[in-house]
């Protein structure tokens, strides 16, 4: 996927990303095959057939895509498949954006080679951006090809691999171009919903909300950190007023991040490093586009009674709004949701 740009540049990396995809469609084994293949270990086979059972719930449970995605295997001998490059203004908050024929515009190029990700970071960076490099372990086509399991997929417990499925598989479902949030949002609640119904269908407990209510805390902080910076550069001034106004917030961030865990977790640190590491704008990107509108979905799967269909017409309903009216609709769903109406 891209836009094919007349620049040596945008011809450079087009050829990149088709190469990557197509190695991708090169190495894959029908998942069935390698299961039953005598030099599979016994970890990797259990893990691909919960892969496979979890694909064919999704579509036969949650009304997901019934395809060839995710019925194929992949191992990459790297621990990413891809790497997102982001990058902002050094005194803006807002993304360097990258617009695709089929993707839309997003806040990111990915690169199938760590290297070349991280050659167009350090160009970026000497241009002045602020630039941040994050592997990725799975990623959708949006049903342009058959989506295979990734070995890197695997590094996840078992809940995170169902999840994937079912969120990538959303995107396939329903996907509207420039709209990060509203897409990342869907898939995400897709995910989390489809969990719940998965880990029921196998008699499995509740998932517990210690862990989600500590990762939607600290979103909340870095998402306070972005906007506190936001304002600080709408004050203006030159370049070491900007530069000093940058580096006060984001010392009072890890203060007030070393408060909350103290107050409420102080025997888990697994934010810490990520704290520690330098922060930049860029490197705030990612946070709040997979849950910006999930209360709003779970008002609409609420208003439909919990049933798929339903729920899936009401997303394409919205989706074909113009993105202010869009908008609006999402925030009195998640306006409902906050007041009570709404699980």
């Amino acid at each position: 996927m891209g836009l094919l740009l007349s620049a040596c540049g945008g011809l450079r990396y087009y050829a990149h990303v088709a190469h990557g995809q197509s190695q991708l469609l090169l190495k894959q084994r029908p998942v069935g095959r390698v299961i039953a293949d005598p030099a599979t270990s016994p970890a990797l086979a259990r893990r691909l057939e919960l892969a496979r059972q979890a694909r064919r719930f999704a579509s036969q449970q949650l009304g997901l895509p019934d395809n060839r995605s995710y019925t194929r295997y992949v191992e990459l001998r790297r621990p990413y498949v891809v790497w997102n490059v982001f990058a902002t203004p050094r005194y803006s908050v807002d993304a360097v954006r990258h617009c695709f024929p089929v993707a839309g515009c997003v806040a990111y190029r990915g690169y199938f080679d760590e290297a070349k990700a991280k050659g167009e970071a350090a160009r970026m960076k000497a241009e002045g951006d602020d630039v941040y490099v994050g592997g990725v372990s799975a990623y959708s086509t949006l049903g342009w090809f058959a989506d295979p399991i990734l070995s890197s997929m695997l590094r996840w417990d078992d809940d995170e691999l169902a999840g994937t499925i079912f969120h990538e598989l959303a995107h396939q479902l329903i996907y509207v171009q420039d709209d990060s949030a509203f897409n990342e949002s869907f898939a995400s609640f897709v995910q989390e919903q489809g969990l719940k119904e998965w880990r029921a269908s196998r008699k499995l407990p509740p998932l517990l909300g210690r862990e989600q209510a500590e990762d939607d805390g600290f979103t909340r902080l870095v998402l306070d950190l972005r906007n506190r910076l936001r304002q600080a550069y709408a004050r203006g001034g030159d370049e070491a007023a900007l530069e000093a106004a940058k580096q006060a917030e984001i010392a009072a961030f890890r203060e007030r991040y070393r408060q909350w865990r103290e107050a409420n977790w102080p025997d888990d640190h697994r934010y810490d490093a990520w704290v520690a590491a330098p922060i930049n704008n860029a490197r705030l990107l990612p946070f709040g586009l997979y849950d910006q509108w999930k209360p709003a979905f779970a008002a609409l799967f609420h208003q439909g009674e919990g049933q798929w269909p339903v729920f899936y017409a009401d997303v394409r309903r919205l989706a074909k709004l113009p993105r202010d009216a869009r908008d609006g609709e999402l925030r009195r769903l998640a306006g409902a949701t906050a007041g009570g109406q709404a699980p």
